[in-house]
């Protein structure tokens, strides 16, 4: 946990599927920058691929590294940026699915209101959410 203004907060970080479905759950503490703690997360992400992110990911580091594993950054630039990198806004609209899969795990009352002040503890809450939304997703409509 960390401190902001709000008090004591944690951010939820998630690489998910094209369907929304997630794949890297992380949690960082509320103060920390998003940027930084994303290079990590990136491991499932390979050649061909996209990377769909808002601009608190925007960064020259991160888009290099994509760059050397062959996959494509789809990150709205930073406006203060004197020579913004292009984005493709077609791609970009697909941002949404993540949006969508955070939507979905507020639905979980311990998730929203954070019931669980320990991080370990909160993280497998959060991959339990996870977990039934993939379940979800394959439920047998028979």
């Amino acid at each position: 946990m960390g401190r902001s203004r709000g008090g004591l907060t944690t951010k939820v970080h998630a690489v998910t599927d094209a369907r929304g479905l997630p794949i890297t759950l992380k949690l960082t503490a509320g103060q920390a920058h998003d940027g930084r703690s994303a290079r990590d997360m990136l491991g499932t992400i390979g050649p061909g691929q996209a990377l769909l992110a808002d601009a608190a990911y925007d960064s020259n580091v991160l888009r290099a590294h994509l760059a050397a594993t062959g996959a494509k950054a789809v990150i709205k630039p930073i406006p203060r940026r004197s020579a913004p990198p292009p984005l493709d806004r077609s791609a970009y609209r697909r941002r949404n699915r993540i949006e969508r899969f955070f939507s979905k795990l507020k639905h979980y009352r311990a998730i929203a209101t954070r019931y669980e002040k320990h991080d370990a503890n909160f993280l497998a809450l959060v991959k339990l959410a996870a977990t039934r939304i993939w379940l979800r997703a394959y439920e047998s409509v028979s």
